[in-house]
């Protein structure tokens, strides 16, 4: 998508995850400065327990902290990220705060 003449998606401005019941997914917004077209391309993942897909960093740069505000919040493993750690959360933070399945007995919110 990146180095095809035709699209040339070089820029990556948004990256982020959600939580289905069934399965997460991974939703990556592409935009082409050459030819001022956008793409949302978007990438599910069937394992709740351990969601992982690969990165896209060496692909678009932006990806870096996208991805790990996404592992952050989410729990979405980006395999072969070169820097997977929390980004604005402690390190001794439990869970993933924007899963469905988190508990916070502050902030109840049924599903």
């Amino acid at each position: 998508l990146k180095s095809n003449e035709a699209t040339s998606f070089d820029f990556l401005f948004c990256l982020t995850g959600v939580d289905w019941p069934a399965h997460m997914e991974v939703v990556y917004h592409l935009k082409s400065t050459q030819h001022q077209h956008q793409l949302v391309l978007k990438a599910k993942i069937n394992s709740r327990e351990n969601p992982e897909v690969a990165t896209v960093c060496h692909i678009w740069r932006t990806a870096e902290l996208h991805e790990r505000e996404a592992y952050e919040l989410f729990g979405i493993k980006f395999l072969n990220h070169p820097d997977l750690r929390r980004l604005l959360l402690p390190d001794d933070w439990e869970g993933w705060p924007m899963r469905k399945d988190y508990d916070d007995p502050i902030n109840m919110i049924a599903y």
